[in-house]
């Protein structure tokens, strides 16, 4: 990994720290003494990652403009469901919000280029990419909207396909299985050029839709796969690492502008610490919760990741994206991620 490598924090220590995370930012004046008062949206648990860091980046925003600027922290989609948010977000009724990439693809396109199918192997190449050309193009694309990246990209990690009784082994495993993904056009594409059968469904509606057999499977980052408890409702877990994901702390452009130069600068200053300690635990916690998720019953299968590309590159996919995307959009992308064919 290109970042720096923050203090070690263990998954233990997470979830404490988790145990802290308010469904809304504890306050430490009276909100009315604050010059502004923003809300911060996201879809994770409390447990996860991304809360337990916004928090920390709250907390240090708060002190370092003495309060002038408080940020109340609502996790669990408890403002909407993600796509709802992402408009809510647009609009101004929320100000900032914690975005994967999957979905913001559904207003910006070029988001969705993260997600294009085996394009990553290993974090170095994830981070060369989006601390380089390709995120600043990203960046570049999010802002022609009513909305902003407002600091640099966070970790979602590579996703896994998980099922309730089906062992994807191969692709051809893949062939027929009903499995859900979110609402982003290119994640429905990779399993339907695989010969997969992909059912868009918000996340705040995974649990149940495995829950009653509405689809076969989903594919999610380990963390997310821990946190949702999506363990309790799927028996195994195929490490196809098929697609890394990132997310965007996202912020309403004029809700933003508002602010002073000095705040904006301060809540961009540790929004980026904050991604940098949550990178690193996204890392750890995708090689510790394959121990403790196996404890808790879940099946976890190799696979050879080569022949799903090979599998993948044999269908239009990859010239239908590189269409879609463009020239410049796709260059970035491959000075990082090496050749796509």
């Amino acid at each position: 990994m290109t970042v720096s490598k923050p203090g070690h924090i263990s998954r233990r220590s997470l979830l404490l720290a988790a145990s802290a995370v308010p469904f809304c930012g504890i306050l430490t004046r009276p909100a009315s003494a604050a010059e502004f008062v923003y809300k911060f949206a996201t879809g994770q648990d409390p447990t996860h990652p991304v809360n337990i860091r916004a928090q920390e980046a709250i907390d240090r925003i708060r002190e370092a403009t003495s309060g002038r600027l408080e940020i109340r922290l609502f996790p669990a989609n408890q403002l909407g469901s993600d796509t709802e948010l992402l408009t809510q977000v647009r609009s101004g009724g929320v100000e900032f919000f914690n975005q994967s990439s999957s979905i913001l693809a559904t207003l910006v396109p070029s988001a969705g280029i993260v997600n294009t199918g085996f394009a990553f192997t290993d974090y170095d190449s994830v981070w060369k990419a989006m601390d380089g050309d390709l995120g600043t193009y990203i960046r570049a694309q999010i802002a022609k909207t009513p909305i902003m990246a407002v600091s640099r990209a966070w970790d979602n990690g590579f996703r896994q396909v998980t099922s309730s009784g089906r062992e994807v082994r191969t692709p051809d495993d893949l062939k027929n299985f009903q499995i859900r993904v979110p609402p982003a056009p290119l994640l429905t594409s990779l399993f339907k050029a695989l010969g997969a059968g992909p059912t868009p469904i918000n996340f705040n509606e995974v649990y149940s839709a495995l829950q009653t057999k509405v689809v076969d499977g989903q594919e999610n980052p380990l963390p997310i796969i821990a946190t949702a408890r999506l363990y309790e409702v799927q028996s195994i877990c195929s490490l196809t690492g098929h697609v890394w994901d990132g997310y965007w702390i996202l912020g309403n452009k004029r809700a933003f502008e508002r602010l002073p130069k000095d705040l904006q600068q301060i809540v961009t200053r540790e929004l980026d610490r904050s991604a940098v300690d949550q990178r690193a635990d996204i890392a750890k916690l995708s090689q510790s919760l394959r121990t403790d998720l196996s404890a808790k019953g879940l099946k976890f299968i190799e696979v050879d990741r080569a022949a799903f590309r090979q599998a993948l590159s044999k269908t239009s996919f990859y010239a239908d994206w590189k269409a879609k995307f463009g020239e410049e959009a796709w260059s970035q992308l491959e000075k990082a991620a090496g050749q796509l064919s």
